[in-house]
């Protein structure tokens, strides 16, 4: 199996392009480390990544903007800490801000040159359209939370992927599902027969930071980033003959 075996890449946005775990921990660690003064930056996400979990499950058809609000008052609850309103509703509004990692713009710009380009993402049209402004590429097909009515990791969000490529005329085949998150995506993705590559951007930091635990699960190919992701399509391109 071959990078260039496939026609089109369909991307998990929040973890794997935008640096979703910098984004969150900017909006929230103020706030909450004035309360919390002792907690720290691992203890916060991954207590943000159980609740988060635990939103989406009890409200699978929240606007994720709305979701993240909840999420925060949830989340500060969890932490003994009052709940506040309108630091939640700045929390939320947050999610625009979340910069992309150093290295996804110059690597979108380069592989739409030779794939397709797809989003599969848990967001909201509106939130997402914010982040692909910071990602300065068209992608050819945009499905998220919203259009689905349900999050990640639900199978439905995978169904919905494979009848948008099946309209750009990509078969099953010919997908790359491309994501950090093992939980999110990895694992449903193996499920439905998909072909997948991890970008593994907790390498060499201890746990699993925002995201939940996942079962086993073996994707096709691992990079670094998006940057080795590049690195091996040049590799190919440059060993392929005249």
């Amino acid at each position: 199996m071959r990078l260039d075996d496939f026609a089109a890449l369909t991307f998990d946005c929040y973890g794997t392009l935008i640096d979703w775990e910098s984004g969150i921990l900017a909006a929230a660690r103020p706030w909450i480390a004035a309360r919390r003064p002792g907690l720290s930056d691992d203890a916060l996400l991954e207590a943000f990544g159980r609740v988060e979990h635990a939103v989406e499950a009890a409200h699978p058809t929240m606007r994720y903007s709305q979701l993240l609000a909840e999420v925060h008052q949830s989340l500060a609850r969890e932490l003994g800490i009052t709940p506040d309103a309108a630091e939640a509703a700045r929390f939320a509004a947050s999610i625009r801000d979340w910069p992309p990692f150093p290295d996804s713009v110059e690597a979108l710009r380069y592989l739409k040159r030779h794939y397709k380009l797809v989003i599969l993402s848990n967001v909201d049209r509106a939130s997402f359209a914010a982040s692909n402004e910071k990602l300065g590429v068209v992608f050819d097909a945009v499905v998220t939370a919203e259009d689905v009515g349900s999050y990640k990791p639900d199978r439905r969000n995978f169904e919905a992927l494979l009848a948008t490529m099946a309209k750009l005329g990509v078969p099953k085949e010919k997908i790359l599902h491309t994501a950090q998150s093992l939980y999110h995506d990895h694992v449903p993705a193996k499920a439905i027969g998909l072909t997948s590559a991890w970008i593994d951007r907790r390498r060499g930091k201890a746990g699993g930071g925002a995201t939940p635990a996942a079962a086993p699960v073996a994707p096709d190919f691992v990079f670094a980033g998006m940057a080795e992701f590049v690195a091996a399509h040049r590799a190919l391109a440059a060993a392929a003959p005249p």
